[in-house]
C-alpha cells in the first residue's frame, strides 16, 4: 500500500490506499456485515478487495444503491466458504466503498475506505447476508512523554524494515513521516508488515493507542529480525558459492598449466596406479578387480566422491605387502639364545618355538601354527611373543581383542558404507610391511558379543590353516593368504573362549612362577630394567637376593611378576630422588630394608595361625590369577538340625559341601562323634574373603576335614593343604587346575600337598623346583585324607591311616 495524509478527492489517490484523516461520519445503526479472509481493514485505510461469493456480491450490488456502507468483519477460519455467526470475529470496521469494478466469471473488485472500529451487538440473520448492529469504538488517548516517545521509536524501526525490505517502496517511509495521528500511524505501520490475522485483530481490537503502538512495535522488530536473518542466510549461501566458483577456476587454471608442462595430475596419478599394479606380483583375482577399478577411476572425474572411494582402495591394494615378506632365522642355537635372553624359564613354550623353525627349515612352505598363551596376568605372556619375533627375525604385530564387538572390527567395513576402512588384520599386515609377521591377539578371551555381531566368529577363518590361505576381509574383497602369518593369541581363561575357535589353537599353559624363578627373572630382567627407567646405576643401587624374597613374600601375592615390578620401581624411584638431592652413597637394599622404602608389610602367612584351633583346614584352589591358598572354617552351636554354608559359594560348591556333611554323619560312629550330635547342634561351613564368588567341587575333602577336625576336637596339620572332590561313600575324585595349585602351595610355605591318586600324571607339568620343595599324598579315600591332615587320628573302626610317603622321583603315593 502506498501512504500519503491530508483530504484526497481524485480517484488516483483513492485507489493507491493513501490513509486519509477523515471526518466524523454518522454511523448508522444497523450496518450489512461483509465476512473477509487473510486480511482486516483498519479505519483510515483504503482496502482493495476481491468479492467472489454470491452473497457477497448482492451484498456489494445493495450498498451501492444506499450509503454505501458496510461493516468488514474477519473470519477465524480462512478456509471456511460459508461462515456462520460463530466463525466471525466482534470487532471490525465500517467503511464506504468508493470503487467498484466487475471482472468475467462472476467477480467484482471493490475498493473500501475504512471509517470507523465498531463492535456487533448483535447479528439479523434473516435476509440473504448478515446484517449487524453495531457500537462505534474510539480510541483512547492519553497524550504524554511515553506515547511520543513509543511513537519515534516505531518510526525508527519502520525506517529499518524499509531500508532492509526489498518489497516496500520508499514512499511508504514517507507516508508514514506525513501521518501525525498516533493511532492511524500504527493502523498503517500493521497494514504494511506480514502478519498472521490473529496478531492483526488483536491490534484492531487495542483501543489504547499506546498499548495499540508497542505491540505494532513489538512485531515490527520480529520482523526486522526475520529479515536481518534472510539477509546473512544469502550473503553465507552467496559466500559459499563464491569460493566455490573460485576454487573451480583456480582448478582449472592449474590444470591448464599443468596441462602445458606436462605435468598432468589427473594423468600422471593414474599412471603412478597402473605402474604399481604391473610392479606388484598379485594374484590374478586381485589383478583383475585392481585393473577393473583403475579403469573406472580414468572415466570418473576427479572431483566426484566415487573417484576418491576407488583412489583408496588401490592404495589400500598397492600398500599391502602381497609378495614382501622377511628372512626367517633358522639357526636354531641363535634363536634358543634369543629366548633365553629374553624370558627365564617357560621351557614348553620355548620348545614348542624351537621345534616349528626345525620344521619350517626342513619344508619351506609350512603352514604357520596357531599358538593360544594360556595364563595368569603378568606372567609374559605378551612379552614373549614380541621376543619370539625378534628371535625369528620377524615383524611384530599386536592387536588388542578385549571388548571388541563388531565383527567389522576383524572383517572391515564393505566400501558402500562413508569411511569405510580394512579391519584390524590386514591393517597390522600393512603396518608390519611383509606377508609372514608375529601377529599377536592379545586378550581372546575377552571379545564380546551382542546385537552388533561376534568377532569370535570372524575369528574362525582367520584363525584355520586350512582357510586362512584365501581370508577375504570386507573392504577389499578379494583373498589374502595369511597362511605364513605366525599367529599367537593369549588369554588368561580358556572357558570364555568358544569351543570352535578353541578348537584351532593349541593352547599352551603359562603357569605363575615360584619364588626361586621370581628372584631370577628380577635379578636378569627386571631390577636392570628398572634402573634404566630411572636413571640410577649399579653404583647408586643394589638389591641383594633377600631383598628380592621380601618383596615377593611380603609386599606381593600373585601369579606374575606385575607387582613386583611395581615395588622394585618404587624403590628406584625413592632411591632416584635421594640421588637428584645430592646423595653420594651406594644403598644397599636387604631384606630388613625394604620396608623402609615400602612401609609396612602387607602379606603375612597365616598357615600356622588359622589351624591352631579344631575346625580350620588348609585347601587349594584355583582362579584366573592362578592358585590361591583356601582356608575353610567350620564351627558348631547349639540348635536344632541346622547346615549353612557360607562365603558366596556357586551351586557345585554347595552340594560338595552338603556331601560331605553328609559323610561324616554317616561315619560318626567310626569317628567317635555323637550318632545325635546334629539333633542338639548347628553346623556351619565358611570360606573366607566372602565377597569373591567360589565354585566347583576340588574343595569337598577340605570342607570334610574341616567337619572332622572340627568335631572330633583334633587340629590339622598347619603344613598341609589339599584339594579334591568327595562321594557320598568318601571317595576321592580327580580335580583340575593341579599345577596351579602346587605352586600356589609353594608359595604360601605349605609342605606336604594331599592330591587325588588320580591326579598323579598332573605333576608333570609342575616346575621341578616346586616338586623339590614338597612332599606330596596321593589318596583314594577321605580315611587316607584325615590319617594324613588330622593331628593324631586313629579312627574306631575302617582302614588305618597310611605312612606318609616321602617325595622321591617319580613321586608314588597310597
Amino acid at each position: 500500500m502506498s501512504a500519503g495524509r491530508g483530504k484526497e478527492t481524485d480517484e488516483k489517490a483513492k485507489e493507491a490506499g493513501v490513509p486519509r484523516k477523515i471526518d466524523r461520519v454518522e454511523i448508522p445503526r444497523i450496518v450489512p456485515v461483509l465476512p473477509v479472509r487473510n486480511t482486516i481493514l483498519y479505519p483510515s485505510m483504503v482496502l482493495p478487495l476481491l468479492v467472489a461469493r454470491e452473497k457477497s456480491i448482492q451484498l456489494v450490488n445493495d450498498v451501492l444503491l444506499g450509503n454505501r456502507m458496510l461493516c468488514v468483519l474477519a473470519q477465524r477460519d480462512p478456509d471456511i466458504e460459508d461462515p456462520k455467526v460463530e466463525d466471525l470475529y466482534r470487532i471490525g470496521t465500517v467503511g464506504t466503498i468508493l470503487k467498484m469494478l466487475k471482472f468475467p466469471e462472476n467477480q467484482i473488485r471493490v475498493l473500501i475506505h475504512g471509517v470507523r472500529r465498531v463492535r456487533i451487538d448483535d447479528f439479523d440473520q434473516s435476509g440473504q447476508y448478515f446484517k449487524a448492529t453495531v457500537d462505534p469504538l474510539e480510541d483512547v488517548v492519553n497524550q504524554g512523554r511515553d506515547l511520543a516517545k513509543a511513537v519515534s521509536n516505531l518510526t525508527k524501526q519502520f525506517q529499518q524494515l524499509t531500508e532492509k525490505s526489498p518489497v516496500l517502496p520508499r514512499e511508504t517511509l514517507v507516508h508514514a513521516k506525513n501521518i501525525e495521528d498516533a493511532g492511524m500511524l500504527a493502523d498503517f505501520i500493521a497494514t504494511n508488515l506480514n502478519l498472521q490475522i490473529p496478531d492483526m485483530q488483536d491490534i484492531l481490537e487495542t483501543l489504547d493507542v499506546r498499548r495499540r503502538v508497542e505491540k505494532v512495535s513489538r512485531l515490527l522488530g520480529k520482523e526486522i529480525e526475520v529479515l536481518d536473518l534472510g539477509q546473512k542466510i544469502q550473503e553465507d549461501v552467496k559466500g559459499q558459492i563464491d569460493k566455490s566458483q573460485r576454487e573451480f577456476y583456480l582448478r582449472q587454471q592449474m590444470k591448464a598449466i599443468r596441462k602445458e608442462l606436462g605435468e598432468d595430475d589427473e594423468t600422471q596419478e593414474l599412471q603412478e596406479f597402473r605402474k604399481k599394479i604391473q610392479a606388484l606380483k598379485l594374484p590374478p583375482e586381485v589383478q583383475k578387480e585392481a585393473e577393473r577399478e583403475l579403469s573406472r577411476m580414468e572415466k570418473m572425474h576427479t572431483e566426484s566422491a566415487e573417484y576418491t572411494v576407488a583412489r583408496t582402495y588401490l592404495d589400500w591394494i598397492c600398500e599391502l605387502p602381497w609378495d614382501k615378506n622377511t628372512k626367517d632365522n633358522l639357526e636354531i642355537d641363535e634363536v634358543k639364545k634369543v629366548l633365553d635372553d629374553d624370558h627365564y624359564g617357560l621351557d614348553r613354550v620355548k620348545e614348542r618355538i624351537l621345534e616349528y623353525l626345525a620344521v619350517r627349515k626342513l619344508k619351506a612352505d609350512m603352514k604357520g601354527p596357531i599358538l593360544c598363551f594360556v595364563g595368569p596376568p603378568g606372567v609374559g605372556k605378551t612379552s614373549l611373543g614380541r621376543s619370539i619375533a625378534r628371535a625369528v627375525g620377524r615383524k611384530f604385530e599386536r592387536m588388542s581383542l578385549g571388548g571388541i564387538r563388531d565383527e567389522a572390527e576383524i572383517r572391515g567395513h564393505r566400501r558402500t558404507y562413508v569411511g569405510a576402512l580394512p579391519g584390524r588384520i590386514i591393517r597390522a599386515l600393512r603396518r608390519a610391511g611383509s606377508n609372514n609377521p608375529v601377529l599377536m591377539l592379545d586378550e581372546v578371551d575377552k571379545i564380546g558379543m551382542d546385537f552388533r555381531g561376534d568377532p569370535s566368529s570372524a575369528l574362525l577363518e582367520v584363525l584355520d590353516p586350512e582357510q586362512n590361505n584365501s581370508f577375504t576381509d570386507h573392504y577389499l574383497d578379494v583373498p589374502f593368504d595369511l597362511s605364513k602369518v605366525l599367529f599367537i593369541t593369549t588369554a588368561n581363561l580358556l572357558d570364555p573362549i568358544p569351543p570352535a575357535l578353541r578348537d584351532r589353537m593349541e593352547v599352551l599353559e603359562l603357569p605363575g612362577y615360584v619364588i626361586e624363578e621370581k628372584i631370577e627373572i628380577a635379578r636378569r630382567h627386571i631390577v636392570p630394567k628398572q634402573f634404566g627407567e630411572h636413571g640410577i646405576t649399579p653404583d647408586h643401587l643394589a638389591f641383594g637376593d633377600d631383598a628380592i624374597l621380601g618383596i615377593i613374600e611380603d609386599y606381593t601375592k600373585e601369579a606374575g611378576l606385575r607387582n613386583m615390578e611395581r615395588e622394585v620401581a618404587t624403590i628406584c624411584r625413592k632411591v632416584a630422588r635421594e640421588v637428584a638431592t645430592g646423595s653420594t652413597q651406594k644403598v644397599e637394599i636387604n631384606r630388613a630394608a625394604v620396608s623402609k622404602y615400602l612401609g609396612a608389610q602387607k602379606f603375612f602367612s597365616e598357615v600356622a595361625e588359622r589351624t591352631d584351633i579344631p575346625g580350620v583346614a588348609v585347601g587349594l584352589a584355583w582362579t584366573a590369577a592362578g592358585g590361591e591358598l583356601l582356608f575353610i572354617e567350620a564351627t558348631k552351636m547349639k540348635g536344632a538340625k541346622h547346615f549353612a554354608v557360607t562365603g558366596k559359594l556357586g551351586e557345585v560348591m554347595n552340594e560338595s559341601a552338603q556331601a560331605a556333611f553328609a559323610y561324616i554323619r554317616s561315619r560318626s560312629a567310626d569317628f567317635g562323634i555323637p550318632e545325635d550330635f546334629f539333633e542338639h547342634s548347628d553346623i556351619h561351613v565358611h570360606i573366607p574373603a566372602g565377597a569373591i564368588p567360589k565354585d566347583g567341587p576340588s574343595a569337598g575333602i577340605t570342607m570334610a576335614s574341616a567337619m572332622a577336625s572340627l568335631l572330633t576336637g583334633k587340629r590339622t596339620r598347619s603344613d598341609t593343604a589339599m584339594t579334591g572332590e568327595i562321594t557320598l561313600r568318601g571317595k576321592v575324585l580327580p580335580v583340575g587346575g593341579v599345577k596351579e595349585k602346587v605352586l600356589a602351595a609353594a608359595r604360601g610355605g605349605i609342605k606336604r600337598v594331599v592330591l587325588p591318586k588320580n591326579n598323579f600324571k598332573d605333576l608333570e607339568d609342575v616346575p621341578a623346583k616346586s616338586k623339590e620343595k614338597l612332599e606330596f599324598i596321593f589318596v583314594e579315600t577321605m580315611d587316607e585324607v584325615l590319617g594324613n591332615v588330622l593331628h593324631d587320628w586313629r579312627p574306631l573302626v575302617g582302614l588305618h591311616p597310611p605312612a606318609p610317603v616321602a617325595n622321591t622321583q617319580p613321586v608314588v603315593g597310597n
